[in-house]
């Protein structure tokens, strides 16, 4: 009897190690390269008016990669007048659609949800912009030679035509 319990103990105790040890060594999901396409963003950037050359950064951001590697968070700070004006966004590769998921956040209580797919060097994501007018909008970062380059674009008319609503650059922030 006594050899009997001891034979479903190790037997039960070894059913619940296997799974932790598995887990322990099982590789985190958002490892494939397409994941990481996005990767070039990551940093601690300054901001500028890309039609502005000279002029000071209007915006400090940080993007980081956070859940093991699934999400880039960024972390956007504005100082070019418009005071208190602050934002995060949080970037996916869903992978059941397989595209880009982008949801944008702010301290005025502004929503905005991107989705779009890598078209060359760019990411390009878009979608309605409810606390404008539902305008459509459309938004493109690039790597450049000095850091990203990210250009927005907006439509009140079905995308039959667009206006620019922002041009920047991220460059690489120094102290």
């Amino acid at each position: 009897m006594l050899s009997r319990y001891r034979v479903c103990l190790i037997t039960s105790l070894l059913a619940f190690a296997a799974p932790a040890a598995h887990a322990a060594t099982a590789p985190t999901r958002c490892t494939a390269p397409v994941y990481h396409a996005f990767d070039f963003w990551l940093g601690d950037w300054d901001t500028f008016d890309s039609d502005a050359p000279g002029k000071p950064s209007v915006a400090r951001n940080h993007v980081d990669s956070i859940l093991d590697g699934c999400v880039l968070r960024e972390d956007y700070d504005q100082n070019d007048g418009h005071h208190g004006h602050h934002g995060q966004s949080f970037t996916i590769y869903d992978a059941n659609r397989q595209l880009w998921h982008q949801s944008w956040v702010t301290n005025r209580g502004e929503l905005l949800v991107l989705e779009g797919r890598v078209q060359g060097k760019r990411i390009v994501l878009s979608g309605i912009d409810h606390a404008h007018h539902d305008a459509q909008v459309r938004a493109s970062w690039e790597p450049v030679a000095d850091g990203v380059r990210e250009i927005a674009l907006s439509s009140n008319d079905g995308g039959k035509s667009w206006q620019p609503m922002f041009d920047i650059v991220f460059r690489k922030h120094r102290d």
